[in-house]
């Protein structure tokens, strides 16, 4: 009989890594939270308004893409180009898939209210891949949709439906310090004909060695722990780096000042409740120190993620008000930023 292998290390319920490197991450977790984990095939018929098909867009490391494109409102149908979202999924950077029923919702209804397409990253994730290889897989990304923007590709969706001249970055917790990342790094590369007019942080998933008022302060909850935030940190930062990685903590004294990158305007969403908020007013604090243009927007009694929660958005009202308040603000965000910075 084959001896069962040894778990060096795990976030309950989410990841088991065994001692042999190799990676379980099958939820054991609460079977209430198991709908919002399934994966949702893709449609190329329009379901729930919208289209979505997945692609290959790097054969050598297998890198994937998820693309949404939304039925026109009102089914008027028009040849105007619509904005362009390069969305960046979270999970510390270990868990999650753009496939996840969670994302499914929460995109589908971003993409029908902004009438955008998005398209979703599948980076490779920690620890198997650590830090920077989701940024080096986002970026690829970016660089893809230049590729299609400048002719030497031609992704069918892509140039039947997207404005090259009009892309957002958008992404959630680990996910929304992609968004800084890659936003940084766009600014010091050619991306025309590319046009960043925006970056949307959600809960962006900032962290320090040092505890913050907020991270000591706020009640965890069971699928938002200090415990878990440091042990995803651990897994996912490389061997031997600590919170003070420039990527968890982009503010922090071994990142490069604000002051020397060119960001686009930044919209950053915060949960009241987010054991990582005052991490993220303190990023937004710095950032408009350097001269940025960010806009915080509060989401009032809510807590890290809570708009994947889809049941709980259908029966709280106040959830609900909360939800629709961040998509509205994120909606507004992306009409007043047309015009680029």
């Amino acid at each position: 009989m084959a001896s069962k292998k040894k778990i060096v290390d795990e976030v309950p319920g989410w990841i088991r890594v065994f001692e042999d490197g190799t990676v379980d991450r099958t939820w054991t977790g609460t079977p209430e939270m198991e709908p919002l984990l399934k994966p949702v095939s893709p449609h190329e018929e329009f379901k729930n308004g919208v289209a979505v098909r997945d692609q290959i867009i790097d054969p050598k490391t297998g890198l994937a893409v998820r693309i949404y494109v939304p039925e026109m409102k009102n089914n008027v149908q028009t040849k105007a180009k619509i904005p362009l979202i390069l969305h960046l999924h979270g999970g510390g950077y270990c868990i999650c898939q753009p496939d996840w029923s969670l994302y499914y919702h929460f995109n589908t209804r971003l993409v029908s209210s902004v009438q955008a397409v998005l398209v979703s990253v599948y980076f490779r994730l920690a620890p198997e891949h650590r830090l920077p290889v989701a940024v080096e897989d986002s970026y690829t990304a970016l660089l893809w949709l230049r590729a299609n923007a400048r002719g030497e590709l031609s992704d069918k969706w892509l140039t039947s439906y997207a404005d090259f001249n009009r892309v957002f970055l958008v992404g959630d917790s680990s996910g929304g310090n992609l968004v800084h990342q890659v936003a940084a790094r766009a600014g010091f590369d050619d991306i025309e004909p590319l046009k960043l007019r925006g970056g949307i942080a959600i809960q962006p998933g900032f962290i320090s060695d040092k505890p913050s008022k907020s991270y000591l302060e706020i009640p965890e909850n069971p699928l938002s722990t200090r415990e878990m935030m440091k042990k995803f940190m651990s897994l996912a930062v490389p061997i031997g780096s600590t919170g003070e990685d420039p990527i968890v903590w982009p503010v922090g004294p071994q990142a490069p000042p604000l002051t020397t990158l060119k960001l686009p305007p930044m919209l950053v969403l915060v949960a009241e409740m987010d054991l990582l908020r005052d991490y993220q007013l303190e990023y937004c604090e710095e950032m408009k120190k350097a001269g940025k243009e960010v806009e915080v927007s509060m989401n009032d009694g809510m807590s890290h993620s809570f708009q994947f929660n889809k049941l709980a958005i259908e029966t709280d009202p106040e959830m609900a008000a909360q939800a629709n308040k961040m998509i509205e603000v994120i909606v507004s965000f992306i009409n007043r930023n047309w015009s680029g910075y």
